[in-house]
């Protein structure tokens, strides 16, 4: 599979790599259509993330405090100031011990003061145990801890000085959670580019650190096209659908962190087109288009771009194959299909592993592996993206067929499914990559 994907050990994830180490040419050319072969999908991803590059520029970074920077991609390594735990300490609650004061066949031995977690304890006495919570720093000069249920009485004592307790033998380091075992101060605690999810952000406060330079959330202006599409919740005339592009495309870059502005729907007029990109395209990011970028006679988005330095093309893909990629008075623009399927399978496909690679945020899809329900077919020269239902079992059941209107089936659908350029049918029971959505 040629899909870009995390730690590049997908047939897919080459892509990326090319994403960011791109081989070919940046889009900036009109033309290039006709009999000419399509492009690749690693060659598109790679074009658009050399259009979008500019946005992994230190102007564009922030400092956040940790609670606004879940989703964020980290703009650079963050080293650790301090070792986690930056003390030795008591995997359970129990009795720390000298390993060398207690024989292989166990020895009574008298309490010490107990040490909660939090305190700072005295050395621990030769020949003496001290009770110990989990957690609580290991008195100097102990090596072990033996937890309480091993230990006769298995109970604690109130502390009276006189107390014994009976103890079996404990080699040096049971039980015990020693300094910078998880990670030594010093060493890269995170690195640029990773995706802040809660772990990643509880990592940073128990390292005490309280913000982080994280790369500025992408603005998109998002634009659906064309004469026979009208708002929901407006009267249907005949010939008309309701689209339902912009609120797809809106949820998708909004889940995946994006900041999004929404126009209305625009009529195949190139004129108002080229007015409402440039009243509102001041100070985003990017432009994503949706429609408008086919080989018909209506194509609005190909027609406003007639004297800017816009591709368009045709990737080997299925859905999702015509697409418009370069830039409208300096603006990057990015023209997806305007097939509901066809459009999210471009942001998925295309913009979200693009940024990920770039900015280190939205995360990735997980990749999982899984054997097809039933056979399909596939074309093969083409890579095609289908959606299915993950089971259980690690089946995956194909929802609806490959054509890019279907709605319902996207809706009941969990993953994407990819069946790579080269395959023209796969039996049941046969290995496929998915990515869960």
């Amino acid at each position: 599979m040629t899909s870009p994907q995390p730690h590049g050990t997908s047939p897919h994830a080459t892509s990326l790599d090319q994403a960011l180490h791109p081989t070919t040419p940046p889009a900036g050319h009109r033309g290039h259509q006709g009999g000419h072969r399509a492009r690749s999908v690693a060659d598109h991803v790679a074009a658009v993330a050399e259009l979008l590059r500019p946005l992994r520029s230190l102007n564009r970074t922030e400092l956040l405090p940790l609670s606004q920077a879940l989703g964020r991609g980290l703009a650079s390594d963050i080293t650790a100031p301090i070792s986690l735990p930056p003390f030795a300490n008591s995997q359970m609650d129990g009795y720390a011990i000298r390993s060398a004061d207690v024989p292989d066949g166990g020895t009574e031995l008298r309490v010490m003061p107990p040490v909660p977690a939090g305190a700072s304890p005295a050395a621990l006495v030769p020949g003496l145990a001290a009770p110990i919570m989990t957690g609580a720093m290991l008195p100097e000069g102990a090596d072990a801890v033996v937890p309480i249920e091993r230990a006769i009485p298995d109970r604690f004592l109130p502390h009276s000085g006189r107390a014994t307790v009976k103890l079996p033998a404990a080699a040096p380091g049971t039980f015990v959670r020693d300094t910078g075992s998880d990670i030594r101060a010093g060493g890269t605690a995170l690195a640029a580019g990773t995706f802040l999810g809660p772990a990643q952000l509880g990592l940073l406060a128990a390292l005490g650190i309280s913000e982080v330079a994280v790369h500025q959330a992408v603005t998109v202006l998002l634009v659906t096209t064309g004469d026979e599409v009208v708002e929901p919740g407006q009267d249907l005339p005949a010939g008309k659908i309701y689209d339902s592009n912009g609120t797809l495309l809106e949820a998708a870059m909004r889940q995946a962190g994006l900041e999004v502005r929404r126009t209305g729907i625009v009529t195949d007029n190139p004129e108002k087109l080229r007015g409402l990109l440039r009243a509102e395209g001041g100070g985003v990011d990017l432009i994503v288009t949706t429609g408008g970028v086919s080989k018909g006679a209506y194509e609005v988005v190909r027609q406003a771009m007639e004297d800017q330095p816009v591709e368009f093309l045709h990737v080997a893909m299925q859905p999702g194959g015509p697409q418009g990629i370069g830039t409208f008075e300096g603006r990057p623009v990015l023209g997806f299909p305007g097939n509901p399927v066809s459009c999210l399978v471009s942001f998925e496909m295309f913009l979200r592993p693009v940024l990920a690679g770039l900015l280190g945020a939205p995360a990735l899809r997980l990749p999982l592996r899984a054997r097809l329900a039933q056979p399909l077919k596939s074309p093969e020269h083409k890579h095609q993206v289908r959606r299915g239902t993950l089971q259980p079992d690690g089946t995956v059941e194909l929802q609806g067929g490959e054509s890019s209107h279907l709605m319902h089936a996207l809706a009941g659908s969990n993953v994407l499914v990819h069946v790579p350029e080269g395959v023209a049918a796969l039996a049941a029971g046969a290995e496929v990559e998915v990515w869960m959505l």
